[in-house]
């Protein structure tokens, strides 16, 4: 199992159990160790059972990140119910890295299978990871990520960004 993700299964597992946050181990590969943006989602059974995230960084290194955001994905994804100890042994894990976001010249720069979008009107602000099951076209990418910000799904005016990720399950 990737550093990561496991670092990931054992900030939810410690979280669920004993209601403690996991320390930034010492083996952590030292790429790991700069700040970085990052979601942690969990699955069970195929099905997503809690994702968070950033889009960008709010901890001292990535490590960091990933322990705080996967114990808000097993605990305060407003989606799901907290996940109970019984459910530990059926979560699957994947961790995904964010690059800087940069804007776009149009909607010819978007490709959903390779790149995740930000989108932003005001204080409202919505993101959808890319590569994901469903998502083929970025008119339905756009829709879903203005629908998360609260942002009607035809609405042209607004800020748009991309990203890509580094996906490690």
């Amino acid at each position: 199992m990737n550093a990561l993700v496991e670092l990931a299964r054992k900030a939810v597992e410690e979280w669920v159990r004993y209601g403690r946050r996991p320390e930034v181990p010492e083996e952590i590969p030292g790429e790991f160790l700069k700040p970085s943006a990052a979601f942690v989602c969990l699955k069970k059974h195929g099905s997503l059972r809690g994702c968070i995230g950033t889009t960008s960084p709010r901890q001292r290194s990535v490590a960091a990140e990933i322990i705080v955001n996967a114990v808000s994905a097993c605990s305060k994804d407003p989606r799901f119910p907290a996940v109970a100890p019984e459910e530990l042994d059926s979560i699957e894990y994947s961790v995904d890295i964010l690059s800087p976001p940069e804007p776009i010249d149009g909607l010819h720069d978007l490709d959903p299978a390779e790149y995740g979008v930000i989108v932003k009107k005001g204080n409202f602000c919505g993101l959808l990871l890319p590569d994901l099951e469903g998502v083929d076209t970025v008119e339905k990418q756009l829709a879903i990520a203005k629908r998360k910000a609260g942002i009607d799904p035809v609405d042209t005016d607004v800020e748009i960004q991309r990203f890509t990720v580094k996906r490690y399950t």
